[in-house]
């Protein structure tokens, strides 16, 4: 099971199923009891220039990632060997594991988004997507880059062969597309952002993050969670959080993790959220892998049936 993160987010994500499932519902209304305004109607109505604020993103995404999950078992859906969450995702990933409770994961991915909004106030910051470049091209172009323009930039997601989000301050993110340009990357997409996610102008966030974390309850998981930080997992509080706050300046590792999942066995994948980017990253990391995308009703009413 795949929970997607910040950028899978829409106005309507949830509309498809809200009506037929009343988890769903039952789970934003507890959503919306924690954060002290209306999630159903934020994530139905918008505006998309609230849903896609950071501070609102995140929990937001966290509601919608659990409210389907509670949708599937509710529905017969059968529990998963294995569960990931890319970035923001593997709080809902910790949920699903019975590691984290959905309340205290509200809270400290609500004050998560807050502190990497503060962390970079005052820098103007950027990300994009690199394609067409291995890891090794990528990660040489951001170097070069760092050390050309005294700024930062390094590799924040590892999503696919091919594929790497690269993120920082946005002097050396354009020098670093530039170069990447030079070496040959078929396409350098800027993405939309006001915080760059899983690198190092994120490290003013950690202390903020280890507060919230302390004061949280983190038990043992009963389904294996295999972490963005090094595709591993983990039992022990200490070593979880640690995870936890590594992935916040760390990159994403996620062809790390689903091959991981796919080598110990997993052989069919379920994307646990709004959207199919995670669908899509699976096509690019192994063709072979079969992943439904249980945010559209039609998909998730076939999976109940053929693995209740």
């Amino acid at each position: 099971m795949l929970f997607p993160g910040q950028g899978a987010q829409s106005v309507g994500m949830l509309d498809d199923l809200a009506s037929d499932h009343a988890a769903i519902g039952q789970t934003l209304d507890e959503a919306s009891q924690i954060l002290d305004y209306d999630v159903a109607a934020l994530i139905s109505e918008g505006p998309a220039s609230i849903v896609d604020q950071t501070v609102y993103t995140q929990p937001l995404m966290l509601a919608a990632d659990v409210a389907i999950y509670r949708a599937w078992l509710a529905a017969g859906g059968q529990k998963p060997s294995f569960v990931a969450g890319h970035s923001l995702g593997e709080y809902a990933a910790l949920v699903a594991a019975g590691a984290l409770s959905f309340v205290e994961a509200l809270s400290v991915t609500t004050r998560r988004a807050q502190a990497m909004t503060d962390a970079v106030a005052d820098v103007e910051v950027a990300m994009a997507a690199v394609i067409g470049l291995d890891d090794a091209s990528v990660e040489s172009v951001c170097n070069s880059a760092a050390e050309a323009s005294g700024e930062i930039v390094s590799p924040a997601n590892y999503n696919a062969p091919g594929q790497v989000v690269v993120a920082g301050q946005a002097g050396a993110v354009e020098k670093a597309s530039e170069q990447a340009r030079e070496a040959g990357a078929r396409m350098v997409r800027p993405i939309a952002v006001s915080v760059p996610s899983h690198c190092a102008l994120m490290r003013p966030a950690v202390a903020s993050l280890e507060a919230a974390l302390d004061a949280t309850e983190l038990a043992t998981p009963d389904i294996t969670v295999l972490h963005n930080v090094d595709a591993a997992s983990r039992s022990e509080r200490a070593d979880i959080q640690r995870a936890l706050v590594e992935q916040l300046w760390q990159p994403v590792r996620w062809v790390d993790c689903v091959e991981r999942m796919r080598d110990a066995g997993a052989n069919m994948f379920y994307e646990c959220g709004p959207g199919r980017v995670l669908a899509g990253l699976n096509k690019r990391i192994d063709k072979t892998l079969d992943t439904v995308s249980l945010g559209d009703a039609s998909a998730f009413d076939r999976a109940v049936r053929e693995t209740g």
